[in-house]
């Protein structure tokens, strides 16, 4: 590596299904070299002299025995995930290679997800999202809008019903109608 020269680290590719995402490749731009399996395969030779480090985004690249032998100024595997069960690290370990990870990056929006969920089930929020979208006419066999009509999408009031919130004022008023119906029964 040339005075001034940033380090060289290999990623999948840029974008696309399984490589970086682009606003990370950016950031990783800052600091590396970028250089991906295509372009290291196609060239082989002087590619891995350069590389120092390789970044695993969602367990790619694959780090195995072949590509480890093919690299042999190789210092880091960096992982993007919080875990290392994908990779071989007594392998690793035997080329002098050290892997990092990171292990608190999603821990904040999993517990945020996990609290969701809980409140989901305490709340019986699925269920209000099927009747929300469904309608009471799926449920209680109640015409959508108390009229004959199939299509209110152009009346004021099918469209004011477009909106959540009028859509739920509407079934409010629905579930309040379907009690009093059923109070006047007994």
């Amino acid at each position: 590596m040339a005075e001034g020269e940033l380090p060289a680290i290999l990623i999948l590719d840029i974008g696309g299904t399984h490589g970086v995402l682009e606003d990370l490749a950016a950031l990783l731009k800052k600091h590396f070299q970028l250089i991906t399996m295509k372009e290291f395969l196609a060239n082989k030779k002087e590619m891995s002299k350069k590389i120092q480090s390789v970044f695993v985004f969602e367990c790619r690249p694959t780090i195995n025995r072949e590509l480890l032998e093919s690299l042999p100024n190789l210092k880091v595997i960096g992982n993007s995930g919080v875990g290392v069960d994908h990779l071989d690290l007594k392998m690793i370990s035997s080329f002098g290679v050290k892997v990092t990870n990171t292990p608190h990056a999603v821990a904040d929006p999993t517990a945020d997800i996990g609290m969701a969920l809980m409140l989901a089930s305490a709340r019986r929020l699925v269920e209000g999202n099927v009747l929300n979208f469904l309608g009471p006419s799926y449920f209680f066999g109640m015409p959508r809008f108390c009229c004959d009509r199939d299509d209110l999408s152009e009346s004021i009031f099918g469209m004011l019903l477009q909106g959540n919130f009028f859509r739920g004022i509407y079934l409010s008023y629905v579930s309040l109608l379907f009690r009093t119906t059923v109070t006047r029964i007994r």
